[in-house]
């Protein structure tokens, strides 16, 4: 951490200090540099070039269905290919030539650190990093939320009982959470060696004396979220079937996916938090599918086209900006190397 830290400095001085100068004097004009700044400033200026000499393509998806099951044939090149397909295939058979099914877990989440955090909240509520920084500081003089400058995302062994106690109180003190019984499973989230000066960012004990009506709508909106990481962080795993089926028709293979959820588990909770919002989340795009077996023959099948185009690279948004910064350079190190990317 010494080293690091040394590094760091050097680096601020040697690069920041003196490009800064450099810069300035070279365009007479103050342009300043700066270890993480400029970067950071490069990733978007490679985004923003990927995104004005995008050139868009056009394609075309082939779809043959019949009742309740659909399949794809995507990314055909030309319009002519795409309709000789459908035609080929209309009120023609299609088998089920193959079937896979498989059982997939999604473990809940960890708890939040600060970057998570102020992702979060930009995705959800569109705060900025500094804006959801500034509640949660706000919150923390409060004693509302524990020290939010954290970038651990555990508690260590001997707040178990604490972070009972804080689960019960969110379930009974915030209101989207009222009613809501859980058997938590704080081992998941307790690991001594991944908490250095602080742990993860947790609602406190005093929430139980706050009226949280009282407090401002955007304070609110930090505590809801927090408590609903917590509650799934130490939640049951979420459970589900996914099947994927492939039809044959006339010599073209169609593909669909769909899924079947087995245990809910923590993504109850995550569901009931989006509920509240008033943005609705895109939903999964996998869909549920009629149940069939392998071999079995659709008669007289519906067949069409569809005309999409290709998109061009997103901006940034603060959230996936955050995230760019946390991994940026690691395809630079091995596997093993502890790396941090940009800080944030």
């Amino acid at each position: 951490l010494y080293e690091a830290a040394l590094s760091r400095s050097k680096a601020d001085w040697i690069v920041g200090i003196n490009g800064t100068r450099l810069f300035t004097t070279l365009y007479h004009k103050k342009l300043v540099v700066g270890r993480v700044q400029t970067p950071t400033l490069a990733m978007l200026v490679e985004r923003d070039g990927k995104i004005s000499t995008f050139q868009k393509e056009k394609y075309f998806n082939v779809h043959v269905g019949k009742g309740d099951l659909t399949a794809d044939l995507e990314k055909v090149k030309t319009k002519e290919e795409a309709k000789r397909i459908a035609a080929a295939c209309e009120k023609k058979q299609a088998v089920v030539s193959s079937l896979k099914q498989e059982t997939k877990t999604v473990n809940p989440p960890k708890l939040y650190d600060l970057t998570t955090l102020q992702r979060e909240a930009n995705r959800y509520y569109g705060f900025t990093a500094q804006q959801t920084l500034d509640l949660v500081q706000t919150l923390y003089e409060k004693k509302l939320l524990t020290y939010p400058r954290t970038d651990s995302q555990f508690i260590t062994d001997d707040m178990e009982d604490t972070a009972r106690q804080v689960i019960s109180i969110v379930c009974r003190q915030l209101p989207l959470f009222s009613g809501v019984s859980v058997t938590p499973d704080i081992a998941r989230v307790t690991d001594n060696s991944k908490v250095t000066d602080h742990h993860a960012i947790l609602p406190t004990v005093q929430l139980e004396k706050q009226d949280v009506s009282a407090l401002p709508q955007s304070e609110q909106k930090i505590l809801n979220l927090v408590g609903m990481r917590l509650l799934c962080a130490t939640g049951e795993k979420h459970t589900y079937a996914e099947t994927q089926i492939t039809l044959s028709c006339e010599g073209y293979e169609f593909k669909t996916k769909g899924k079947t959820v087995v245990q809910n588990g923590w993504k109850a909770i995550e569901e009931l938090f989006k509920a509240s919002l008033k943005t609705k989340e895109k939903d999964d795009p996998m869909k549920s599918l009629p149940e069939v077996h392998e071999g079995d023959v659709l008669d007289s099948v519906s067949a069409s086209v569809t005309e999409h185009f290709t998109t061009p690279p997103k901006q940034y948004t603060e959230d996936t900006l955050l995230s760019a910064m946390e991994t940026a350079g690691n395809d630079q190190f091995d596997d093993d190397t502890e790396k941090k990317g940009l800080g944030t």
